[in-house]
């Protein structure tokens, strides 16, 4: 397994941490400043999600400039990001931090995504991130943290970024998901399997 692949793995290993700091009751002390308050346990939560996220840029950068890209790590490097993603969501729910219905959006659309990933898998085909997933999963990351920081620093305007943020992470979660379908409609295409079992095996 090479570098890229490690990196990415590692991410996938930091998701219980974080929902360690999220979940468990930890007697720790709150940060309060000018009527905002955070506690130690969602500082530090975020700061091992946005170790955790960052690990996205740098194992495709490492992938690339060594040439170090692989089916395997093309299949591993969006799937770490689902299970970051949703595991962070659901923590945030439990919470009462965020709304289940957007949770429940995005997490679906990552299972579909998942699930169309496989049966592109099944026809040989490897299904890499496009750009404007890598766009959704910006806006994704940028609305998780602005919820685990109790929305600063835009709390003290009074401003509700973490709720549009969250919004917009939803909405552009379900375009790219409507997208991927289309791009890959052949996948779901009825007639597929039965034209290519009649074709029979080549010699």
């Amino acid at each position: 397994m090479n570098l890229a692949n490690r990196i990415t793995i590692a991410r996938i290993f930091l998701i219980p941490v974080i929902m360690f700091f999220l979940l468990v009751r930890i007697d720790l002390s709150s940060l309060v400043f000018f009527g905002y308050s955070i506690t130690w346990n969602q500082v530090i939560a975020t700061l091992v999600f946005i170790l955790a996220a960052s690990t996205d840029k740098l194992d495709g950068y490492i992938a690339r400039s060594r040439k170090l890209v692989t089916n395997l790590g093309k299949l591993l490097d969006p799937l770490a990001d689902k299970l970051l993603i949703a595991a962070v969501l659901i923590s945030l729910v439990e919470m009462d931090k965020l709304d289940a219905l957007i949770a429940i959006v995005i997490i679906s659309r990552e299972f579909a995504v998942t699930g169309l990933r496989q049966i592109a898998l099944l026809e040989g085909k490897v299904m890499a991130a496009d750009r404007l997933g890598k766009w959704k999963t910006g806006v994704q990351i940028t609305a998780i943290i602005a919820l685990l920081v109790n929305n600063f620093p835009f709390y003290f305007i009074d401003f509700r970024f973490d709720l549009v943020a969250s919004w917009a992470a939803a909405i552009i979660t379900v375009y790219s998901g409507i997208v991927y379908f289309v791009k890959n409609k052949e996948l779901l295409d009825p007639n597929r399997e039965k034209q290519s079992r009649s074709a029979g095996p080549q010699t």
